[in-house]
């Protein structure tokens, strides 16, 4: 099993370059899947940080790639239940980041596509979230214009990591927010 904290999605005819920059910045695990690489990162905010710096110094290393999706929080699943049960153990750490706040769920799978639904995921985790928003007494809303955070999930095959995002995080990071704006 492949240890990873950062989803590459890469550009088609863009691996070698792409992967010649990212070794640079942690462990680059090419993955069964075309164009997608896997990263190990010590420090998430340090990533972004040398990654924006790359991007400033160079706007067309973007061009390497078509999505860029650093997660906080990983594990393994085998089945719906083990996602959901993992997936909701996580979330609920996030509620006091999210209380009183416009978000939404977005998920990305990369296999196991007969095995977890991305539509009925997101929906079980705005619930999950939603429910206990009201149990506490700061009520959220999901929303998909302009939200304030945006809960990322991404699968690949049995391992699944999730990140929260703030509005002001894609906005220090607009090249982040490709790969939490559009499903897949």
């Amino acid at each position: 099993m492949l240890y990873w904290n950062v989803l590459i999605k890469v550009q088609k005819h863009n691996f070698s370059p792409a992967y010649l920059l990212l070794e640079k910045l942690g462990r680059v695990y090419q993955s069964d899947f075309e164009d997608l690489l896997l990263v190990k990162v010590e420090s998430i905010p340090q990533f972004l940080a040398e990654c924006d710096r790359a991007f400033k110094k160079d706007a067309h290393l973007l061009n390497l790639f078509e999505r860029i999706v650093p997660v906080t929080k990983t594990f393994d699943f085998q089945s719906q239940e083990e996602f959901e049960t993992q997936a909701k153990e996580i979330v609920m750490d996030w509620i006091p980041m999210l209380a009183d706040k416009k978000f939404y769920v977005r998920m990305h799978r990369i296999g196991f596509k007969d095995r977890i639904d991305r539509h009925e995921e997101e929906t079980f985790l705005d619930l999950v979230i939603l429910q206990e928003l009201e149990n506490i007494g700061k009520p959220g809303q999901i929303g998909g214009v302009d939200p304030d955070m945006i809960v990322a999930v991404e699968t690949v095959t049995e391992r699944a990591g999730l990140a929260c995002w703030t509005r002001q995080d894609l906005q220090a990071y607009p090249w982040l927010g490709s790969g939490l704006l559009v499903p897949q």
